[in-house]
């Protein structure tokens, strides 16, 4: 295939960057530092998006990723992978997202399964991935990606129309789907409300009470992610959530542990994670993994829940001082879930 037809390709399939303004998204912007960090979030995702459909390999795309800043480079993954899903549904074209899996993508596989939810909200059903041959434990964050989609696009349906939540299922561990749209949408509540934690407070606070758990574990995830905020801001967002603050102390470590793993904890992740989980970024990354349960579900509760609640736990009892001991580089749990 000739550079000149891939590059062609990458301009049809890349969403134009203009929809990454937060003036054309109507988010509000707290002041031109906050509005330049999220709209370079954004930018950085159609980045990697754009790597992933034009590139020769798999091999090339990662030489391409690995030019974008640390701070931005897993943004660039989470785009990449929803471009690989969508150049895999294209007529000829497959195994894109299966080689950024089997590659670098390891270390960002957060991010992968997130971008992976993206292109399910673009994409008509019938050419979606087969997620259920992907990682049993983690693949809820296709939904989470799905959920923080639609609440960045679809602003008016998914964020301010809060009377009831557009998706319903049955009794069972299906239901739980619902719960996982939310957390990204609470990580798209971070954008939407421009980094300003009143603001966004506000945002979740307009939603039902049973919805606002995972609302602050998602906000808790993106302003640790993806930072905005000062320590006093982070603070006044912790006192803010009030009983979930055990929520938004989850959403952090998840966030920790995405940016640990992939190396590219910045000093923003240092600050939200000893604001909102009082503790550094190694430490909350290590409850993540050390927590990492057996993916089999436990009647309606997915293991994935199971994993927040236990980390939640944890990350309280660590701002506590409870049932944990830790030396200068570990940090373990005792009795955490029992």
């Amino acid at each position: 295939m000739s550079t000149t037809f891939r590059v062609l390709r990458r301009r049809l399939l890349t969403p134009n960057i203009s929809a990454t303004k937060l003036e054309v998204r109507g988010f509000y912007r707290k002041n031109p530092e906050a509005q330049e960090l999220l709209e370079t979030v954004g930018r950085s995702f159609l980045r990697g998006y754009g790597y992933a459909v034009e590139a020769r390999s798999t091999e090339e795309a990662e030489e391409w990723l690995a030019s974008v800043p640390r701070a931005f480079r897993g943004f660039a993954y989470e785009g990449a992978a929803m471009g690989a899903v969508v150049l895999d549904a294209l007529p000829g074209h497959k195994g894109r997202l299966a080689g950024l899996l089997a590659g670098e993508g390891r270390n960002h596989i957060y991010m992968i399964y997130v971008g992976i939810g993206w292109a399910l909200a673009r994409l008509p059903k019938f050419l979606w991935p087969d997620v259920t041959r992907t990682d049993p434990l983690l693949r809820w964050l296709v939904l989470d990606g799905y959920g923080f989609h639609q609440a960045y696009f679809h602003t008016d349906r998914y964020v301010h129309d809060t009377r009831r939540h557009p998706f319903s299922w049955a009794n069972g561990p299906e239901s739980y789907a619902a719960r996982a749209i939310d957390q990204g949408i609470g990580r798209a509540l971070w954008f939407v409300g421009g980094t300003d934690t009143d603001r966004v407070s506000d945002l979740i606070a307009a939603y039902p009470a049973h919805r606002h758990a995972d609302l602050y574990g998602g906000a808790g995830l993106a302003a640790t992610y993806a930072g905005g905020a000062d320590r006093e801001e982070l603070e006044h967002l912790a006192q803010r959530a009030g009983e979930h603050l055990v929520h938004l102390g989850q959403g952090a470590a998840f966030a920790a542990e995405a940016r640990e793993r992939a190396g590219l904890t910045i000093a923003s992740t240092h600050l939200a994670t000893d604001v909102l989980c009082g503790t550094t970024p190694q430490r909350a990354a290590r409850v993540c993994t050390d927590l990492m349960p057996d993916p089999k579900d436990r009647g309606d509760v997915p293991a994935f829940e199971f994993w927040r609640q236990e980390i939640a736990a944890a990350i309280r009892d660590r701002r506590d001082g409870i049932g944990v001991e830790e030396n200068d580089n570990t940090l373990t749990t005792k009795g955490v879930g029992q």
